[in-house]
């Protein structure tokens, strides 16, 4: 089977069933939505009138609906999409009605109106996608990994330079989990002194038989930690407060599905901070009859208590995620962040219409992707 219909195939279903690693949020009235992504919890502001128009290319990734979403919150209109899988793009327009199938990537890009480019196209694809989109005038917002190699990286650093157009990476383990969000205004004040670690797990459900060819080949996603532990080392930038890093150590495997020889099921890392350390596992071992399609946690350690964060699942307590547990030296608590504002969608708009940078910091993205990129090369190969 193609790549072609091979993703379509994988997307449709994914849609469908709800699982591995993608959601659907308000595909249908009969598909169930994830508790994740289903709390009460709003948006920082809501906007009556749009602030800016935007563009999607490429639906190859279904984050591409939080993503929509959350700058839809943040004041942005989406005017158009261009997607060449007809099964994908019908399901996309019943979501997101309003927008116009254009023909060509071409028309969305050459469009005056639009400020804005969303892509989660297939991860390899993505940095080709936002050098177009930038070159045309266009800030530009990926789904993770929004890229995959260090050749790529430089060129979109030099390009993102030249324009001074906004690239940034939708890291939804940060930015669509309330539980880390509230993390995030806890550390700030205080509540456990100065960060000193950061844990953190993704494991995820692999569903062989929703999978893309593509999916099995790293040459497409970069491998595991350039993929899915680009999350976590958001995670520890972000809550160390460290704008400098190295890798310490880092290592992949493939334990459990040796008939796809480019494919890794386990990776882990240590990095070494200008303020901070922290420790990453990520795998694809998630049992069949977990009710969610990871158990992901991340604990940060400080000088005066710690905080961990049950994202997905609390197997002790609820299915659903955002599951906060705060010790302190006064007190030790459990913090129910269902009703925790996500702001980065406004965040993120103003910070184009501003020239700020409130969101997430361009260094900050591409530090990101940086270490991910150098964990995964420079990765040793256990079996």
């Amino acid at each position: 089977m193609s790549d072609f219909l091979d993703r379509r195939k994988f997307m449709k279903e994914t849609a469908i069933k709800a699982s591995g690693l993608a959601f659907f949020p308000f595909l249908d009235d009969k598909v169930k939505v994830s508790k994740v992504f289903s709390s009460k919890g709003k948006p920082a502001l809501t906007y009556l009138e749009p602030r800016l128009k935007f563009g999607v290319i490429s639906i190859n990734h279904s984050h591409i609906y939080s993503m929509s979403q959350a700058v839809i919150n943040g004041g942005g209109e989406l005017t158009s999409f261009y997607c060449i899988e007809n099964d994908l793009a019908a399901v996309f327009s019943k979501r997101f009605p309003n927008a116009k199938r254009v023909v060509s990537s071409a028309e969305i890009l050459g469009d005056a109106s639009i400020s804005l480019i969303l892509s989660s196209a297939i991860p390899n694809e993505r940095a080709g996608i936002a050098i177009q989109a930038m070159n045309n005038g266009k800030h530009v917002l990926v789904d993770k990994p929004g890229i995959t190699d260090m050749a790529q990286l430089k060129k979109v650093k030099e390009v993102q330079k030249k324009t001074g157009k906004i690239f940034s990476i939708f890291y939804s383990e940060r930015f669509e989990n309330r539980a880390t969000e509230r993390a995030s205004t806890l550390v700030k004040e205080g509540a456990i002194g100065k960060v000193i670690q950061t844990l953190g797990t993704g494991p995820h459900k692999i569903t062989p038989a929703s999978r893309p060819s593509w999916f099995w080949d790293k040459k497409y996603f970069g491998g595991i930690i350039t993929d899915i532990g680009s999350h976590q080392v958001d995670q520890f930038l972000h809550f160390t407060g460290s704008d400098t890093a190295t890798v310490v150590a880092s290592q992949v495997g493939n334990f459990g599905n040796q008939e796809h020889v480019q494919f890794e099921d386990f990776g882990d890392l240590m990095l070494k901070g200008n303020n901070g350390t922290g420790y990453i596992r990520v795998d694809w071992f998630t049992p069949n009859s977990l009710k969610a399609f990871g158990d992901g946690r991340l604990t940060i350690l400080g000088t005066d208590g710690y905080i961990e964060i049950r994202k997905n699942i609390d197997i002790t307590r609820k299915d659903n995620g955002s599951h906060l547990y705060l010790s302190t030296q006064k007190e030790t608590v459990y913090i129910d962040c269902s009703e925790q504002i996500l702001p980065f969608g406004p965040r993120f708009v103003d910070d184009i219409l501003n020239g700020t940078e409130t969101a997430m910091t361009q260094a900050h993205c591409f530090k990101t992707m940086e270490l991910a990129i150098l964990a995964q090369k420079n990765a040793s190969k256990i079996k």
